[in-house]
């Protein structure tokens, strides 16, 4: 690059010369010597090559030069000079746009030639050794692509390599304290777990975890051999070789996939909600904690997870679930204090300071009682320790005991204290409120209240996923230990075991991408990219659609047409809430067609298709893509799926909405093709090296490409545009395999 740089320069200074001799030769008329070069021509002697490079150059550090173009040249440039100088310019770029490219440079990492492994290398060594996530989420995909590779090949793999010493101690930060230091003195522990609540966790989920005793350092050393190769060092390396920074995350998400892989055991979804209910109530007891959900947006440690509120999901084989988890936000999950526990238990003001084992009773009154400003303050943190396995098994504080002064029930307790704990800093006096009265105010306040579902033993989820999120959040709020926090949070996550999720991540990064493309083209197309996290070859987390249920409860629990549905839900059709659905509905139904078609999305019957609140479907389950179907039994030949219902709810055949829906699509398909490249480069990558069936057959990335349809004037668009909404619209395979759920699956 030095070189390309220097002839660049020499160019630039032969470029003058020439224009030089050439206002000379203007000035004498030309009669005296032969006519120069133009102006900024090349020499002939010049190589193309390095004027190729000059150019190269150029555009690398221009400002277009972005991180999709940067993963474009390092997967496709064969010069070990250009790969080098683009594994340096991802220190440039925010860590967000590159961590949207993970997959893609991981997957390079393990599949590629060394020269791209050691261009990528410096980076990912950097940023693991700078977040506890980022290792994370990397150990985890290289695990995951690299089980494509025969054992033997895989076990000296460069992906397996970096996984290993991304799970060392080797790449903590530089401010890491010493192994000397990571134990917490007993001078510092102030509460220990009592004997009922370790004998209750011991056979339960995250029953690995290490309990601290009197001495954390003997019972540290004992405790790591006791435990070494107990775990499946496939997917969870022993505990003697997971790093005290890391290993509380990597204890909790072991804690929450091994419920689903019991829970896939029983028979029925009942006795399996039941199970999972039971193994929650048992991890709570871990909990607070230094670990947090993956899939959020926000810094924040969990401390809670209500387990009453889990479901599990529709499936005919394996058991994903769904469970809400109430989390505190922080500025730093790695370095701010932990939340203390607080109880479950009926909450009472404390008497006396020798009742709260924290650090705010030494700042108590000479009386003995601590101050309002201490109480509320010392159930919000507890010091930073430097061991994060002791943060993972933080112990139960003493149980609060003091008379209660009115009769009331366990939950309105918890929410005097929490209104007490809030108020009182201002005021200096309590403020009771019960809880009764704010159910009843909130329900007061609701103009519009949604149709619920009813109980369905054989869809416990239906009824949890119909209830509005917000009105989720106020109740499990009011019921929390940790409700009156001003930084309390509600957060859902589901958990699938048995379910290889690459291809689903896969999908979710070309919906990201068309969805900035769109927004970028201001098509007004809606769709939602939920996050996947891929934590090996067959589990992983998915975040969850809030405020949304499948069309095939919908059809099953209110017994109507969709567009009744609809009437019901958003009012007439004259009614600004029913127009303002519709047209979502249109929005949402144009971008996913585009979706299915490009993508080649299969499996689309109603258990797949979800209808929020505001009118708007999501596609979700694209485990059938590209060049996958279900079974390869080839139902499903429509573009995508429009069926008269859909129709109806636009207005049908010949109204303004469906008509607004064509044009969408062509608007979308317009837009899209003007950056065909940036969802080429996403698949194209991906492939390498894959055994996904969404890459069986060479003709994958071609066929794609095609859809595209790149060679074809706007009005040959618009015509493509129409035929593919007659064809998909009069697909009678459609109805086809909508039949054929129902009669296997039980699936309206």
């Amino acid at each position: 690059l030095l070189k390309v740089k220097l002839l660049d320069n020499k160019q630039q200074q032969d470029d003058k010369q020439q224009q030089q001799q050439y206002e000379e030769g203007q000035k004498d008329g030309g009669s005296s010597r032969p006519d120069p070069a133009p102006p900024n021509s090349r020499p002939e002697s010049s190589s193309p090559s390095s004027s190729k490079q000059s150019w190269l150059l150029r555009l690398f550090e221009s400002k277009l030069f972005d991180v999709s173009m940067a993963i474009s040249y390092l997967y496709k440039s064969k010069e070990p000079g250009v790969q080098a100088y683009i594994g340096n310019r991802l220190f440039s770029f925010p860590d967000s746009e590159v961590d949207f490219y993970l997959p893609q440079l991981l997957n390079m990492y393990v599949h590629m030639d060394t020269e791209v492994g050691d261009a990528i290398r410096p980076y990912l060594i950097h940023r693991c050794g700078g977040s506890i996530t980022f290792s994370l989420l990397s150990a985890w995909l290289l695990g995951a692509y690299s089980s494509d590779m025969h054992i033997s090949t895989q076990r000296h793999s460069r992906g397996t390599k970096l996984r290993k010493l991304i799970l060392s101690d080797e790449l903590k930060p530089p401010a890491a304290p010493s192994d000397a230091e990571v134990f917490v003195s007993p001078s510092r522990r102030t509460h220990q777990r009592s004997k009922s609540d370790a004998t209750t966790v011991s056979s339960g989920p995250g029953a690995g975890l290490r309990r601290t005793g009197s001495n954390p350092k003997v019972e540290a050393v004992h405790e790591e051999v006791r435990t070494a190769g107990s775990y499946d060092d496939s997917v969870f390396p022993s505990a003697s070789l997971q790093p005290e920074r890391l290993r509380p995350q990597r204890e909790f998400v072991k804690s929450l996939l091994c419920i689903g892989k019991r829970l896939a055991t029983l028979p029925t979804k009942e006795q399996k909600t039941q199970r999972l209910i039971s193994e929650l109530s048992l991890l709570n007891h871990k909990l607070p904690a230094r670990v947090w959900l993956p899939t959020a947006e926000h810094q924040h440690h969990v401390c809670r997870v209500p387990h009453t509120q889990a479901v599990v999901l529709n499936s005919k084989d394996k058991a994903p679930y769904i469970i809400y988890v109430e989390v505190l936000e922080c500025d730093s999950f790695e370095t701010s204090p932990v939340p203390i526990r607080i109880p479950e238990t009926r909450i009472h003001s404390a008497r006396s300071a020798e009742n709260l084992d924290c650090g705010a009773v030494a700042n108590a009154n000479s009386s003995g009682s601590m101050t309002l400003e201490h109480r509320a303050g010392s159930f919000s943190t507890v010091p930073n320790y430097d061991n994060d396995d002791e943060a993972w098994a933080t112990d139960d504080i003493g149980q609060l005991q003091v008379e209660a002064e009115a009769q009331t029930s366990s939950s309105d307790n918890i929410s005097q204290f929490s209104v007490d704990s809030i108020t009182s800093l201002e005021s200096k006096e309590p403020v009771f409120i019960a809880a009764g009265d704010i159910r009843r105010r909130l329900s007061e306040n609701l103009a519009h209240t949604p149709t619920t579902f009813r109980r369905d033993p054989e869809d416990p989820s239906a009824v949890a996923l119909k209830e509005p999120w917000e009105e989720k959040v106020r109740r499990i709020r009011e019921g929390s230990p940790y409700g009156h926090l001003p930084n309390w949070r509600l957060l859902s996550v589901i958990v699938k075991c048995g379910d290889d999720l690459r291809q689903e991540l896969l999908a979710y990064q070309v919906l990201r991408q068309l969805q900035s493309i769109w927004q970028q083209e201001r098509v007004p197309l809606w769709i939602k990219p939920y996050k996947i996290l891929v934590m090996s070859s067959d589990s992983g987390m998915i975040e969850p659609v809030l405020n949304a249920v499948s069309l095939h409860q919908v059809r099953k629990q209110s017994q109507l047409s969709l567009l009744d549905y609809f009437l019901q839900e958003h009012g007439s059709f004259t009614t600004e809430a029913f127009l303002t659905a519709q047209r979502n509905f249109v929005q949402s139904c144009a971008g996913y067609s585009l979706i299915c078609y490009l993508l080649q999305v299969k499996d689309r019957h109603n258990g797949n298709i979800l209808l929020d609140s505001e009118g708007h479907i999501i596609h979700i389950d694209f485990g059938f893509i590209l060049s996958s179907s279900p079974r390869n039994l080839g139902f499903e030949t429509s573009a995508f799926k429009l069926t008269s219902e859909f129709v109806d709810v636009m207005g049908g055949l010949d109204g303004d909405m469906f008509i607004y829906y064509k044009m969408l699509m062509l608007q979308g398909l317009i837009a899209a093709r003007k950056h065909m490249e940036k969802v080429l480069q996403i698949v194209e990558i991906m492939q390498q090296g894959s055994h996904l069936p969404c890459f069986h057959g060479s003709s994958t990335i071609r066929g794609l490409k095609e859809r595209f349809h790149m060679s074809l004037t706007e009005e040959q668009l618009q015509l493509l545009v129409e035929q593919l909404v007659d064809g998909s619209m009069r697909s009678i395979t459609t109805k086809l395999y909508d039949s054929f759920q129902y009669v296997t699956n039980g699936i309206m």
